[in-house]
């Protein structure tokens, strides 16, 4: 997933809204159950599915805004607004719990002062749950901009944010 190097700043245009819109449809037309991969086509186009996007979804797929409106939201991958330019995912699943993932994303949301779904104060860094990174041998791990991390600690959590350019 691409993410926009600053959300206020880059945020598409409108005419850029519907071409991906459109391009996603096109992409998967006539592909059974074709809903999730457009809206990560979108998503990996603009970074994230803005509200504008979904009338174009509802005329080309014949379902209603609530029905994608829910799909948005049920899964928590997709975004409605732009993250940061730094996005933390935090490893919720049970083997990093045993390893002290709680630990971890406590001291993440105190050090960027928001909640999962949420970005930093600064805005530079959106902190996501994320359900298995497949790493449970190295527990805990988290992802950076799509890159993970294993056998992570708050101190290299703090010293890999920082690499990134956060500052607390």
């Amino acid at each position: 997933m691409s993410t926009p190097s600053n959300p206020v700043q880059d945020r598409p245009s409108e005419p850029q809204i519907q071409e991906a819109a459109r391009s996603a449809v096109a992409q998967y037309e006539g592909q059974a159950g074709n809903l999730l991969p457009i809206l990560h086509a979108i998503q990996d186009a603009l970074g994230y599915i803005p509200d504008t996007a979904v009338p174009t979804l509802v005329e080309a797929l014949q379902l209603s805004r609530a029905e994608i409106h829910g799909v948005i939201q049920f899964y928590a991958h997709f975004r409605d607004q732009p993250a940061a330019a730094i996005v933390l995912e935090v490893c919720r699943a049970e083997s990093c719990q045993a390893m002290g993932a709680e630990h971890l994303a406590q001291h993440a949301r105190q050090q960027l002062g928001c909640d999962f779904h949420g970005s930093s104060a600064n805005g530079k860094v959106t902190l996501e749950p994320v359900y298995c990174l497949g790493l449970c041998a190295q527990s805990p791990a988290v992802m950076i901009d799509g890159k993970p991390h294993a056998r992570m600690t708050p101190a290299k959590l703090d010293q890999l944010l920082h690499a990134k350019g956060y500052d607390a």
